[in-house]
């Protein structure tokens, strides 16, 4: 069955380069502060979960190296710290990592150490094999170009590590599909408006899956890159795909 096509509307903002970042830059320095708020706002909470999952999926222990990339507020990166492991949480926006650096203040038993550093996802600042997993939760869209952001990540796993991905999806059961896109375009913006004063804040997730390949298509990214045990894990019915792979 074919599935009926949601309308996306082409707009230069999410465009794939350097402009594109720029933009996306801008937009989460607008909304760092109500970050976390907004995201248990239109997931009910359920990212936590989700998130747990990817770590789960990481198979960390202590003294293993790990970088979230795309760290934002820390979610991820401190949930990592909490199974013993070294973790480097990168991200491009000073105003989302001084509220992680805020967090981390408040976090001083974590088991495991967390570092947070400024940086561009897709030159990440470290040598060849330098992790034993990276993860990304919400990043993958974002990127000024998804190929290379993925090589990049490849690159500084160890042969062994893991790679895993957490993101926005796009339903294949059509009915599904279509109510969720049309969550996404008409009641995530307003809780944007709302809390964060910023509706164009949230209405870009919509517009940002226009040209993301969704499960599928970064499962044969990921496959290209040479990863193997490649598997896709569809949460709520595929509206979010949690992505593992291992690097050989």
């Amino acid at each position: 069955m074919l599935i009926p096509a949601v309308r996306l509307v082409s707009n230069p903002f999410f465009q794939r380069g350097a402009e594109r970042a720029n933009r996306v830059q801008a937009l989460f320095a607008t909304i760092a502060r109500r970050y976390d708020l907004l995201n248990d706002l239109q997931s009910l909470g359920r990212h936590r979960l989700w998130k747990r999952r990817l770590v789960r999926l990481a198979r960390l222990g202590p003294g293993q190296q790990a970088l979230d990339v795309c760290c934002g507020t820390g979610d991820v990166a401190f949930a990592l710290a909490q199974t013993g492991a070294s973790v480097v949480g990168l991200d491009f926006s000073p105003e989302m990592l001084a509220v992680a650096a805020e967090r981390l203040e408040r976090f001083p038993g974590t088991p495991g150490s967390v570092r947070f550093v400024e940086g561009d996802a897709l030159k990440l600042p470290f040598p060849d094999g330098a992790f034993d997993a990276v993860t990304i939760a919400y990043g993958l869209r974002n990127l000024a170009d998804l190929e290379a952001g993925v090589a990049e990540m490849h690159r500084v796993l160890r042969p062994g590590g893991r790679l895993l991905a957490l993101d926005f999806g796009k339903p294949a059961n059509p009915l599904w599909r279509t109510l969720y896109f049309a969550y996404l375009r008409m009641a995530v913006p307003v809780f944007g408006w709302l809390f964060a004063s910023s509706a164009d804040a949230y209405a870009y997730i919509l517009e940002s899956l226009r040209d993301y390949p969704g499960q599928e298509g970064v499962a044969g990214l990921l496959r290209r890159q040479g990863m193997t045990g490649v598997t896709v894990v569809n949460l709520l019915g595929g509206a979010m795909g949690l992505h593992c792979a291992e690097k050989q």
